[in-house]
């Protein structure tokens, strides 16, 4: 196989984003070590990866309860009406995400999916109050579009991002052991 095969350059990317999906906080020697590449690969790749939009961006996986914020998921099934193009414009615009900072909602995921549910919104508030609240506006919002909206509460994260919580031995106080 050529050095510069599209295979192989695929491959290649795949190593690096898997060490940054471990540990986006790790240096490009140390990625560079780990994969055995050079530090000038790993850093052209990584540049070629965030110029694609493979690499979106870099965030730090954060417990929510040591900020006294509560996390929420909204799970919305809509109905079989066609949404408006004003609709679609507000959703690509991400107009609710921009609104409810306002009222200190914080998005964290909105994810579209194919299932039982169509949309679901994760988002961190500051209490089941703020959390209904953001939910009313999502119904003000796509009046006549929703056939089923849920919230639930986030009771505790065992792992996020692929990160296992390090206080993991906190789940039993959740089962009551």
């Amino acid at each position: 196989m050529a050095k510069n095969s599209v295979q192989q350059i695929e491959e290649d990317e795949k190593k690096i984003l898997d060490e940054l999906s471990k540990n986006a906080n790790k240096s490009i020697n140390e990625i560079a070590k780990t994969c055995g590449f050079s530090r000038q690969k790993v850093w052209r790749i990584i540049k070629n990866l965030e110029k694609n939009n493979t690499i979106w961006g870099y965030v730090a996986v954060i417990d929510e309860e040591k900020q006294d914020k509560n996390q929420y998921m909204v799970l919305i099934k809509r109905n079989l009406t066609p949404l408006t193009k004003d609709l679609i414009d507000k959703i690509v615009s991400r107009e609710l995400a921009n609104r409810s900072k306002k009222e200190g909602i914080e998005v964290i995921n909105s994810i579209y999916t194919n299932g039982a549910y169509d949309w679901v919104i994760c988002f961190n508030a500051e209490n089941m109050k703020s959390a209904k609240s953001f939910v009313e506006e999502i119904n003000v919002i796509f009046e006549g579009h929703l056939s089923e909206i849920t919230l639930i509460e986030k009771m505790f994260s065992a792992e996020k991002c692929g990160i296992t919580n390090p206080e993991i031995e906190r789940l039993n106080e959740f089962f009551n052991l």
